[in-house]
């Protein structure tokens, strides 16, 4: 089945960001691809995203559904035919909408888990928490907004750590019980991000001794985005990625 575009608004969309020895963040990636590093550290994260309005992008805004999602993800990168490519790889997607979990993988990109989600959000702070319902994932994130990125070993400013993420826009995703990958693209023109700074962050992910043994992911850095039209758009697993 040929996925469509979807037309969306992310209304909250919080990224935690690990800074991540280059050798961990390698065994957690297909051979294939290898992590982008920054300063000499990989770059590895939680998505938080929440989707208003997500819908085939020739369906009215009307018809859009609403929805809690999380991704864990690490920046990457291969060899093109053109080059260097950047994106990111997304080791898990889980999502609180049961459609998105039945078409994850066939009308979406990426195969999506169940999660239960705790959020509460005021202009200046935010809470997600969500608990996958396979007992795999248990993240729990407080941050609050500020001007300035404060204290990121990976980013100098919060224009720096923009720049960084806006280009790694496209996401691989396994699928297909990790038989293939679907990629997909997003894409905005009214892309910005705020400056966070985390009260408090949990992730059985990152915080796991067999996956990244101590000293190997530390935090390092929250951005929040905010009410932003974009679209997500299907794209061919690049050649060097594809199983």
């Amino acid at each position: 089945m040929k996925q469509p575009r979807i037309s969306s608004v992310i209304e909250r969309r919080l990224l935690v960001n690990y800074r991540v020895d280059p050798a961990a963040a390698a065994r957690q990636l297909p051979g294939h691809l290898r992590p982008q590093l920054v300063r000499g550290h990989a770059v590895a994260g939680i998505c938080l995203l929440r989707l208003g309005s997500a819908r085939p992008s020739w369906a009215p805004p009307a018809v859009g559904l609403r929805s809690e999602n999380a991704a864990h993800r690490i920046s990457v990168e291969w060899d093109g035919p053109d080059g260097v490519e950047t994106g990111v790889y997304i080791t898990r997607r889980d999502t609180a909408s049961l459609l998105n979990s039945l078409a994850g993988g066939r009308i979406f990109p990426g195969e999506h888990g169940r999660a239960d989600f705790t959020v509460h959000e005021t202009p200046d702070e935010l809470r997600v928490a969500l608990a996958s319902r396979d007992g795999e994932v248990r993240v729990d994130v407080t941050a609050e907004v500020t001007d300035e990125l404060p204290g990121s070993a990976l980013f100098a400013d919060l224009q720096e750590a923009s720049d960084f993420f806006r280009a790694g826009a496209r996401g691989l995703s396994p699928a297909d019980s990790g038989r293939r990958l679907d990629a997909m693209e997003l894409d905005t023109d009214a892309w910005r991000v705020e400056a966070g700074r985390v009260r408090a962050a949990q992730s059985s992910f990152f915080d796991d001794p067999d996956r990244f043994p101590p000293g190997t992911a530390a935090l390092d850095s929250v951005l929040v985005m905010r009410n932003v039209t974009a679209r997500w758009r299907p794209l061919p697993a690049p050649a060097a990625a594809r199983r």
